[in-house]
């Protein structure tokens, strides 16, 4: 009974530990655990509250000597700062979801948690292109839901995800799940993030002066992708592809012709994105691949059907016929270097847009071919691919539970229970 008790209050104390900032564990040897200490954010809350009496707990079932427990605020000579290199493309960054908001990094040649950026429910993030920085784009109120709203973007550094800075914003749309509501450009320079309050805008953040420059109306778009030189492209309700041209007092908005319906058939709002050769991949939800070089004027090709691909039958908007369609929350990636999209696949009608991927199509966009299906032994709600020469496709599922494969063979490489249900990132070129 008394090794229970002691077992139950060990696994309560690491576990308000690590609700509190301990973000990173090491095995030290056989049954020993060392924690440590990479957030520097911490307050006597009723969290810290609740850390020092399980302490006391533990302490009087023999878990811990005495004279810590008698001062638990005190810092543990068994902490060690740690600091992390630079972002590598064998990192991937994963929203763990409300349960314990933030972003998992994991390293999926290892398999293991390297560290965990702090953030806020229904946040965005990036990263800087140098590797010093992450950023957050997040809305906090002073009294949990309730209370003065501060919009911001939070600023940590890459090595120690430590806090360095804050940003004000004028306001930003709360959705989760998006990876084109907050973007960079210029090298990292510049910041561009959604809001919606009541009509579409886009706020421009300068983050090397850390400041607002000014906030850009846009109505009926969203979807945002840095145009190098320019500003940024984004897609809009009518079906067409807006340009913004940021310089200058008055912004410079231009738009395509139509290309898609956006009430017959969509586009995914996670998409393929190539940064430097300034190309995009959009998928509908009936399984259209448009591909579009972005720039003053941009451009975008006939469309082909992923399905015609494989070599079956087109995907359609009929009610009650049932195919192969693409789906899920995050249902595509885009590996840049090979010109591969992996799309999470399920059998459906039309309009299943969120239903679970059964099978990964690797489609060769170029040569507009399927060259591979990779049966999954359980439905993804999202994937991603690293962006890496032997690349890696990671999918989640709504349990949390990561599968690591292999991009050329399929095989599955490694798996993680309870590693984060939301959006997944990765280290782009």
């Amino acid at each position: 009974m008394y090794r229970k008790v002691q077992a139950g209050l060990g696994a309560l104390l690491v576990g308000v530990l690590a609700a509190q900032g301990f973000r990173r564990f090491r095995q030290k040897g056989p049954g020993q655990m060392k924690m440590m200490k990479v957030q520097g954010k911490s307050s006597l809350s009723v969290m810290g509250r609740n850390t020092a009496a399980a302490v006391c707990a533990l302490a009087l079932f023999g878990g811990v000597p005495a004279a810590r427990a008698a001062d638990p605020l005190q810092p543990d000579p068994e902490l060690e700062a740690v600091t992390l290199s630079a972002p590598k493309p064998s990192w991937i960054f994963v929203e763990r979801g409300f349960v314990m908001p933030g972003n998992a990094i994991y390293d999926t040649d290892t398999g293991k948690m390297l560290g965990l950026i702090e953030a806020s429910e229904l946040s965005d993030m990036e990263i800087d292109p140098a590797g010093k920085a992450y950023y957050i784009s997040e809305s906090i109120w002073t009294k949990g839901w309730r209370g003065t709203r501060q919009d911001m973007i939070t600023v940590y550094d890459a090595a120690t995800l430590k806090l360095k800075t804050e940003i004000a914003i004028p306001g930003r749309i709360l959705i989760d799940s998006r990876k084109f509501n907050f973007i960079l450009s210029d090298q990292g320079k510049t910041a561009y993030v959604y809001n919606l309050d009541p009509a579409s805008s886009v706020n421009m953040v300068d983050l090397a002066k850390g400041k607002f420059i000014k906030k850009i109306e846009l109505p009926g778009c969203a979807s945002m992708m840095a145009v190098t030189g320019i500003g940024f492209s984004a897609l809009c309700s009518d079906g067409s592809l807006a340009t913004v041209k940021t310089a200058g007092a008055k912004p410079e908005i231009t738009r395509s012709a139509p290309f898609f319906s956006a009430t017959n058939d969509p586009i995914f709002d996670n998409f393929g994105y190539d940064r430097a050769k300034q190309q995009v991949v959009f998928l509908t939800y009936t399984g259209q691949v448009y591909t579009a070089k972005l720039g003053a004027t941009p451009t975008v090709a006939e469309p082909f059907s992923i399905q015609a691909a494989a070599g079956v039958p087109a995907g359609e908007t009929k009610p009650l016929v049932v195919n192969w369609y693409p789906g899920s929350r995050q249902g595509n990636a885009y590996h840049v270097a090979s010109g591969h999209l992996f799309v999470l696949m399920h059998m459906g009608e039309y309009w299943s847009h969120k239903a679970s991927g059964t099978e990964i199509w690797d489609l060769d966009v170029a040569a507009k071919k399927v060259v591979k299906r990779i049966p999954l032994e359980e439905p993804a709600d999202r994937i991603a691919v690293t962006q890496e020469a032997n690349a890696k496709i990671v999918v989640t599922n709504d349990a949390g539970t990561l599968v690591i494969l292999d991009a050329n063979t399929g095989e599955q490489k490694s798996s993680i229970k309870r590693a984060g249900s939301g959006l997944i990132r990765t280290v782009e070129p």
